[in-house]
């Protein structure tokens, strides 16, 4: 996948997030803090006698759709991490070179530090927005 696709569908949605919450907000008596704690975290200032919520960072927020699933579902997007196997990394760098032959190398330590020097992927993201799944590689 496109990494570039990965980023412009990220940055959509936390921008839709950005529109559709305010800056901060004070937690006052009667607010819920279990609907807070969906869209926002506890700010360490709080001079106005009650605690104040912001927004999360574009990082916290991808953090939250990884980890909180009702969080994930209330803004459209589902991000999956998973570890490749070796042989998923073995097939990655048969599908890079876009070749059918196989590629056969050993699972052994002198292997996965080639590997890794290469910068071979370690991880696939799967995201999912709008029924459409992209599959990305790190």
């Amino acid at each position: 996948m496109n990494k570039e696709k990965y980023n412009q569908i990220i940055d959509e949605v936390y921008e839709n997030y950005i529109q559709n919450t305010p800056e901060n907000h004070v937690i006052s008596s009667d607010s819920d803090p279990l609907k807070l704690s969906m869209v926002w975290k506890r700010k360490n200032d709080s001079s106005s006698g009650y605690p104040i919520l912001e927004r999360l960072t574009q990082e916290e927020f991808i953090r939250k759709c990884k980890t909180n699933p009702e969080f994930s579902e209330k803004w459209g997007l589902k991000i999956e991490e998973r570890e490749l196997s070796f042989n998923e990394r073995i097939k990655h760098i048969v599908n890079s070179l876009k070749s059918n032959a196989p590629l056969l190398m050993e699972e052994d330590e002198k292997t996965t530090q080639w590997l890794n020097e290469n910068n071979i992927p370690t991880k696939l993201i799967t995201l999912t927005y709008n029924n459409e799944t992209i599959e990305s590689y790190e």
